[in-house]
């Protein structure tokens, strides 16, 4: 990080990881100059960073904020690349980057970095939980929650740096290279960011564009638009399917969990009726990360067979009179409900909707006829989720305008082996500030009407 030292950087936002970036490369002898549209009483940390003599301007992008003298800039992955201090950047040839570029060139430890449309928080907590109990020091953090760049400071060579990246932390990196990288899977979303699919997967791929023959590469096999990019790698790459077996990788076949090396040998991992993880390509990525970052097989059961899972990513809630509720608020575009649903062996009452992002849905057509007995809409896109549902055939459809009644019609509905599911398709921001509100919202009416029916 000496390259920063009496350098001029400008950070962009001022949330967490503003805040933690801004910090390193101060104590890394930048001079550093932190900007937030948001007015400085909405401006955590604002404080905090001029006592150590940090300059902190909020309220507004100043003109003359980017200029020739800038070396840097490190952005909120959030903030678009039209944005116009980060176009005056780019315009002026400045390097513009995320905190994930940072952590990889402060990094002493391998990371393992995991993205996707879907999965990518359930696969990183696997991974972490997985080599924990093989007892292999690791660190988890990035789009999960703990920013990289901390972890990336304290972590040290002989332990694992485990990562969950999303695309817009992807897209502003240059140097990054982790020593494994994960692709689970790619579904339509962020595209109001990205603009279109290509740009998206571009983003994606750029997990592994600096790898070289040392590093290693995980891809859903059963992808073609990803596999297409394959042979562009040139790390060693490993695979993964639910329906196929692979030439080297992860695979199901006959109810197990095989691993082939690649030398025509293979390996029975673990049944699949005996593991816990809704989401099975979930699973066979994260057991793929594990054997290669050195855990054993008696681990990698252990966790898969007792995992609980993450908040808001087909979590239990509660069974109230025979009736089990799931959260799966995180589900944010319908690929992501459509595994939510296929999951569920039992009659579904599915509570969707949310963000109007233009998707028609018709892609959940089969999924839904003849698997749920009733929908139960809200937000923006209950109009033709519904539309949908009736032409599924659904007979029960039903517009609401709270979650809290979205919960009590679904108790009036279900019947004792009914399932109860949160899984949206869509974003939440039309009624809630994050996914997280939302299955709250929808956990704590489930916990009232327990508490009722008591």
């Amino acid at each position: 990080m000496i390259r920063y030292q009496d350098k001029q950087v400008v950070v962009l936002g001022m949330a967490k990881s503003g805040v933690a970036v801004a910090k390193l490369l101060h104590r890394f002898g930048a001079h550093v100059v932190v900007n937030d549209k948001k007015p400085r009483e909405e401006a955590s940390g604002a404080e905090e960073l001029e006592e150590l003599g940090i300059t902190v301007i909020c309220g507004q992008h100043p003109d003359d904020l980017i200029h020739a003298g800038v070396s840097l800039v490190v952005k909120n992955p959030g903030i678009p690349y039209e944005a116009p201090p980060v176009a005056r950047a780019l315009e002026l040839g400045i390097p513009v980057v995320t905190e994930v570029e940072l952590a990889y060139q402060i990094a002493k430890a391998p990371i393992i970095g995991i993205t996707g449309s879907n999965g990518k928080t359930t696969t990183t907590t696997l991974v972490g939980l997985i080599l924990k109990q093989a007892n292999i020091s690791s660190h988890v953090g990035g789009n999960i929650g703990t920013v990289l760049c901390g972890l990336a400071e304290t972590t040290q060579a002989d332990e694992w740096l485990v990562a969950e990246l999303s695309s817009f932390q992807l897209m502003g990196t240059k140097e990054f290279r982790p020593h494994i990288g994960v692709l689970l899977n790619l579904y339509p979303a962020h595209l109001d960011y990205h603009h279109s699919m290509e740009e998206y997967l571009s983003a994606k791929l750029k997990m592994f564009e600096n790898q070289t023959q040392d590093d290693v590469a995980i891809l859903p096999y059963d992808q073609a638009e990803i596999m297409a990019h394959s042979e562009e790698m040139t790390a060693r790459k490993y695979f993964f399917s639910k329906t196929q077996p692979v030439p080297q990788g992860a695979y199901v076949k006959d109810g197990v969990i095989w691993f082939a090396d690649g030398q025509g040998n293979t390996e029975e991992i673990v049944a699949v009726r005996n593991i816990a993880v809704p989401h099975l390509d979930n699973a066979l990525a994260a057991i793929l990360v594990a054997l290669l970052a050195g855990a054993d097989k008696q681990s990698i059961a252990t966790v898969l067979t007792s995992f609980t899972g993450v908040e808001h990513r087909m979590e239990f809630v509660a069974t109230i009179q025979g009736v089990n509720y799931f959260n799966d608020s995180k589900a944010t575009n319908p690929e992501a409900a459509s595994r939510a649903l296929q999951a569920c062996t039992e009659p579904v009452i599915w509570i969707c909707g949310g963000l109007d992002r233009g998707v028609d849905f018709r892609e959940l057509l089969p999924i839904i006829a003849g698997r749920v007995k009733a929908v139960i809409a809200i937000g923006q896109t209950a109009p033709i989720l519904l539309e949908r549902a009736q032409e599924a055939g659904i007979n029960e459809r039903i517009h609401v305008d709270t979650v809290d009644k979205a919960v009590l019609y679904a108790s009036q509905i279900a019947q004792a082996g009914d399932v109860v599911l949160l899984s949206p398709a869509c974003a939440s921001w039309d009624m809630f500030p994050s996914f997280e509100v939302r299955g709250s919202m929808f956990k704590d009416g489930v916990h009232r009407l327990k508490t009722s029916l008591a």
